[in-house]
């Protein structure tokens, strides 16, 4: 089985942290399993589609996505193992996140209602924050019906951008007028690279879903998976995790309940934080 953070690896040393809190949780639940590397430009969707999945950070929609594929063939689903708990006081202590829509401090776009007529980043057609959020956000808060390969005159879609950082970087070149962040990952670049997201400015938020959680695959035996989960629990009470955690913003792990994920399917219920 593999274990992989890919997801919120968006620095040099976020990267190193995973590793090594991934690796102390293994080894603390006696599971001799490899973390792997898998970097950008490398999709995500690859890697999720493994059926070695024994600890890998997963976006919440296709997440619920694959458990309702799974329940409509009555097949195996997904396994939760557990969510990071982003420390920062405005994530309220749970395993919550929402899409930051940011553009330049600079730029003509001084409020919501100029993203009309503009370009739009987008990471990809599976991502919660990086286009299922802001979708659902701009048809109910500006009107903008708006979908990846459907033309529209009332704002250009650029995509896919593949990551946070990637978003960030088009928004500061100019190629998009406006990029969606996935909250934690824009903290986590606030944090070691301050210079890169100075130049930014938050013009809006989405309501508050649930974060991308650590899932493994069916064949994970549940005393493996408790083994698991009891270890990335124990990392707030670690002493040395500490660092790591500090370096991730984290306060710890905790386990989230299914139907918080299953929300994201229904946007009307995704709309109010779970």
């Amino acid at each position: 089985m593999i274990a992989n953070a890919r997801m919120y690896s968006v620095t040099p040393a976020a990267a190193v942290a995973w590793r090594a809190l991934l690796g102390r949780a293994l080894a603390q639940a006696g599971l001799d399993w490899e973390v792997i590397e898998h970097a950008a430009p490398a999709l995500l969707a690859d890697l999720w589609r493994r059926d070695d999945l024994g600890c890998v950070l997963m976006c919440g929609y296709p997440f619920a996505k694959a458990g309702e594929r799974a329940r409509r063939l009555g097949g195996p689903a997904l396994q939760i193992v557990a969510a990071p708990l982003p420390a920062p006081v405005e994530f309220g202590g749970r395993p919550l996140y929402w899409t930051e829509l940011v553009v330049r401090g600079e730029g003509p776009i001084r409020r919501p209602e100029h993203i009309r007529g503009g370009r739009i980043g987008y990471t990809a057609a599976d991502s919660q924050s990086g286009y299922q959020a802001p979708r659902h956000w701009l048809a109910r808060t500006l009107g903008l019906q708006l979908e990846i390969g459907v033309a529209s005159t009332e704002a250009t879609l650029v995509g896919p951008l593949i990551t946070p950082r990637r978003v960030v970087e088009a928004v500061l070149a100019g190629e998009v007028d406006v990029g969606p962040v996935d909250a934690y990952a824009l903290a986590l670049l606030r944090a070691h690279e301050a210079a890169l997201v100075a130049p930014l400015r938050t013009i809006a938020r989405t309501v508050a879903t649930a974060l991308p959680l650590f899932v493994a695959s069916p064949a994970v035996a549940e005393q493996e998976l408790a083994a698991l989960r009891a270890a990335l629990l124990d990392l707030a009470r670690c002493a040395e995790a500490v660092s790591d955690l500090q370096c991730l913003l984290l306060a710890g792990f905790a386990i989230p309940p299914r139907a918080d994920y299953d929300a994201l399917l229904e946007p009307d219920l995704a709309s109010t934080s779970p």
